[in-house]
C-alpha cells in the first residue's frame, strides 16, 4: 500500500513511480495476451521456477461497514475489500485493487503508519 498527500504532485516519490510502472506493464502484458500475442513473445529471459505450487499470503486489505456499495448492498454490511493499493495520508480516502472509499471513523482509532 502506498500513503498519498492530497492535491500534492508525485514527482518525486520512488516508490510510486516502481508500483506504477509494475502495474502499468502487468496491464500492457493482459493487453496483449487478450489480442493473441503468446507469453513466450512477451517473456524474454525469464528465470525458470521449478517444483513449483501455489501458494497464499496474506495482503493488506480494509474491512469495515459498507454502505453504498455497487456490488454488496445494504447499509452499514460487514465486507472485507480486495487489496488495498493506497491511502491517503489523512485517511479519508483509500483505493483498493477493485475501486475507491471514502473512510469514514477507524475501528480502533488507530491506523497504522508507513
Amino acid at each position: 500500500m502506498l500513503i498519498f498527500d492530497q492535491g500534492h504532485a508525485w514527482a518525486t516519490n520512488p516508490a510510486y513511480d516502481i508500483e506504477q510502472a509494475r502495474l502499468a506493464a502487468l496491464l500492457s502484458d493482459m493487453d496483449r495476451l487478450r489480442v493473441g500475442v503468446s507469453p513466450e513473445h512477451l517473456a524474454a529471459d525469464t528465470p525458470l521456477l521449478d517444483r513449483w505450487t501455489v501458494g497464499y499470503r496474506p495482503v493488506a486489505c480494509l474491512v469495515g461497514l459498507s454502505t453504498g456499495h455497487p456490488l454488496l448492498p445494504g447499509d452499514g454490511r460487514q465486507i472485507a475489500t480486495s487489496d488495498l493499493m493506497l491511502m491517503s495520508q489523512d485517511r479519508s480516502w483509500a483505493r483498493t485493487l477493485s475501486r475507491w472509499y471514502r473512510l469514514g471513523r477507524p475501528a480502533d482509532g488507530t491506523i497504522p503508519e508507513q
